[in-house]
């Protein structure tokens, strides 16, 4: 398994999103909950390539955190389809999913960290999980809390950490092993700003350098103007640049999906978006 350092110097320029199959396709996906009944996704369609940032928005209730569960199969739909990598998941066994599951990082919003394990056992759970070496775990573990500057708590309990530390710990856990996708939960929900443009720079850096597929879930207008209009850029003598919006990348590798009542009423680049007319949308700008 190649170190994260080497794979992250590695990176030498913008990834664009391909153009071939989806790495996450919806199509005419519907799924209701009993208790109480409702419909919480009503024939929702979309694609997202690899390298795309898909930000999803919508009201509290209008599905955005079904979405994740329904792209990871910890839910079925009752209708429609769900393709991952080219793999129709919605009939998949469990032992099927657990494959699929190994390519994807997952960010919930409730952090979801084992309490009665250190930072770096819950960073290496998913790879001991997967049998890798034990001494490649501990490098591994290494590098990825390096990465989101957490070096120093390796070997601190979850009930040490603060709020902050507790997110980055969730974060590294689905940052570990390299996974070709990653889905955030509301991650910056209720941390301070600092923290919060640190982990959308890191997110950006996955999409911009690496090529990583993500769906982002926020309720948050800043969030997506910032994820939406920055991105990095390596040049061609190795130096790293964090650049403002630009139309020959950013605008076509991030976009945003927004929900209401369980369907799709927008899909498409930010630029489109602040300028949308509906009056749903109109509530959510600033």
């Amino acid at each position: 398994m190649r170190p994260i350092s080497d794979r992250w110097n590695a990176m030498t320029s913008l990834a664009p999103p391909s153009e071939g199959r989806p790495v996450i396709e919806f199509r005419e996906v519907s799924i209701a909950f009993e208790d109480p009944p409702r419909r919480v996704l009503d024939r929702v369609s979309f694609t997202v390539h690899k390298g795309e940032m898909r930000i999803i928005l919508g009201p509290t209730g209008s599905g955005k955190s079904t979405i994740l569960r329904l792209t990871i199969g910890l839910l079925r739909p009752d209708e429609g389809q769900i393709f991952v990598n080219g793999h129709e998941i919605t009939a998949l066994s469990e032992e099927e999913l657990l494959k699929i599951r190994q390519k994807i990082g997952v960010v919930f919003q409730e952090d979801a960290l084992f309490t009665s394990m250190t930072v770096a056992e819950n960073v290496a759970y998913r790879l001991l999980e997967q049998g890798y070496a034990l001494e490649d775990v501990e490098a591994e573990v290494r590098r990825t809390l390096r990465l989101v500057g957490l070096e120093h708590a390796y070997g601190m309990m979850p009930n040490e950490l603060s709020g902050g530390m507790s997110r980055r710990t969730a974060i590294a856990r689905a940052l570990v092993g390299d996974p070709e996708i990653i889905l955030y939960d509301s991650p910056l929900a209720g941390l301070d700003p600092v923290i919060g443009r640190r982990i959308s720079r890191l997110a950006m850096r996955l999409r911009d350098l690496r090529g990583v597929t993500s769906l982002w879930i926020t309720q948050n207008m800043d969030e997506v103007r910032y994820l939406a209009s920055h991105f990095y850029e390596r040049t061609a003598d190795g130096k790293l640049l964090f650049r403002r919006e630009s139309e020959r990348f950013c605008l076509i590798n991030t976009k945003i999906l927004m929900l209401a009542q369980g369907r799709v009423i927008f899909d498409g680049a930010d630029e489109l978006f602040w300028n949308a007319r509906d009056p749903v949308i109109r509530q959510f700008l600033p």
